[in-house]
């Protein structure tokens, strides 16, 4: 599977992604400003994983490694800017809507799409150990075509 949906590297994607990282009050670093540029530079969400986002930013003439994609995308978690949904023990995207919502993970296709949130209802949720809260649900519903 490859992301193949990335934002142009343009100046207007560029002002977008430091605006983006500002309001987090995210250091814009060159490469933070330029991996948050083909994120969120077109007004989009998307779900990405970091091997994607390497090579897009790659493809785009971004020096930067794939270990530098990792940490980035573990501080735009850290800031609030994104949520990591993890779909295996080998697998996680990173999602630029940190909305409430469920998703569906493909299996065919290795692709993470958003589910309808309305049709999703919990009954009751179980009481967390002491001391501690429950800080979200993360819900992937794996499908297979037919």
């Amino acid at each position: 599977m490859m992301d193949t949906s990335f934002a142009a590297l343009d100046d207007t994607a560029l002002q977008k992604g430091k605006a983006w990282l500002a309001r987090a009050k995210v250091r814009p670093t060159k490469q933070r400003s330029s991996l948050a540029a083909l994120l969120v530079g077109d007004g989009e969400n998307r779900h990405v994983t970091a091997e994607g986002l390497f090579l897009a930013a790659k493809s785009s003439g971004e020096a930067v490694s794939l270990a530098t994609v990792y940490n980035t995308l573990r501080a735009f978690c850290d800031a609030g800017l994104m949520n990591e949904i993890t779909v295996d023990a080998t697998r996680s995207y990173f999602d630029t809507c940190t909305e409430d919502h469920p998703h569906y993970f493909w299996e065919d296709s290795q692709e993470l799409t958003d589910a309808p949130a309305g049709e999703v209802a919990f009954s009751r949720l179980p009481d967390p150990p002491q001391g501690s809260e429950i800080a979200r649900v993360d819900v992937v519903i794996r499908l297979r075509r037919k």
